[in-house]
């Protein structure tokens, strides 16, 4: 059976179930068989590891990280068939490294990045998502200092705008930092809905009545700053693909623009040393069926490489 049909199946019998994006392409590019060491990066409620552990047992073994707790109590839950199969980490994927050389592994055959922000998330009650009114935190490991509470109280106008303008790529960046310090001169934003009201009245009409929600760059632009998503991504990418066996794979599935560019520069960068090849020259995006069943799906883009023989090196070895 498909496996994208697979998962439409398991979500109409349960409504909790989350769905990964793009699982067939992903276990695909990745090309698992029995016995591999794969790295989940990113295992948020565990769609793609479900998949990843039906495809290297017997033999394999899934390392799975992530900063969400709470999603990682979800996924060792829905893993639990796969008992001593897997090893959790609640640890950020810029200590990949680390994290291996404590299980005393030096190479894995496979690594996957999915980078979005899981339905869980969304609907939980830390203010992700400006379709729920609840206090605005945003941070995926609640153990971090800062929160989106912080930057919308705390921070300067210019530093507002900075965010929204870099990281959420607004017009209007200017007028929606102006409002909202003009906002909380009253009182503290203290929740989401506050916070969205802001921005509606910040912008004009025509503008909030487009295709998007007029909130949705600022809450991503927050939510990208709290939790520093962007200066992790190109440098865990990189050693990524060192930890790497020859021929091993690696995916990575972005969700703006923004890590998308991260992540197509990385591997070009790689891919000039001689020792990469990019699998996905153009990147692949969500099927029309994906599309129809997980309308979160829509941003996504999948790109993959492969690690390769350095021939270069190989060449000079071959001279002396």
């Amino acid at each position: 059976m498909n496996v994208l049909l697979k998962e439409v199946i398991m979500n109409r019998e349960n409504e909790q179930v989350h769905s990964p994006v793009m699982p067939s392409e992903a276990l695909d590019l990745m090309a698992l068989k029995p016995g591999d060491v794969v790295v989940d990066c990113t295992v948020g409620m565990g769609g793609h590891s479900e998949r990843i552990l039906e495809n290297i047992l017997p033999g394999g073994k899934l390392i799975a990280i992530d900063r969400d707790y709470a999603s990682l109590k979800k996924a060792e839950e829905r893993l639990s068939r796969f008992k001593d199969s897997f090893y959790f980490f609640h640890d950020n994927f810029i200590n990949l490294k680390q994290i291996l050389q404590s299980l005393n592994i030096e190479k894995v055959d496979s690594v996957l990045f999915d980078l979005g922000i899981s339905s869980f998330q969304l609907e939980s009650s830390r203010g992700f998502s400006f379709r729920e009114d609840s206090f605005l935190d945003m941070r995926m490991d609640e153990n971090s200092n800062l929160s989106a509470h912080d930057i919308v109280n705390y921070y300067s106008e210019r530093e507002i705008a900075s965010i929204i303008k870099n990281f959420g790529e607004d017009r209007f960046a200017f007028r929606i930092a102006r409002g909202i310090v003009e906002a909380r001169k009253k009182k503290p934003i203290e929740t989401t809905k506050e916070l969205v009201d802001i921005i509606t009245k910040s912008i004009p009409r025509s503008y909030a009545r487009g295709r998007i929600h007029p909130a949705t760059r600022t809450f991503q632009a927050l939510r990208i700053a709290v939790n520093r998503e962007l200066e992790n991504i190109s440098s865990a990418l990189s050693d990524a693909i060192e930890t790497l066996i020859p021929e091993g794979r690696i995916v990575a599935i972005s969700f703006h623009s923004l890590e998308d560019r991260i992540v197509k520069r990385t591997f070009r960068d790689c891919q000039k040393n001689g020792s990469f090849e990019i699998l996905t020259p153009k990147p692949l995006t969500p099927g029309d069926l994906e599309l129809e069943m997980n309308t979160r799906s829509r941003s996504a883009k999948l790109r993959a490489g492969r690690k390769i023989k350095n021939v270069k090196n190989n060449l000079l070895l071959k001279i002396f």
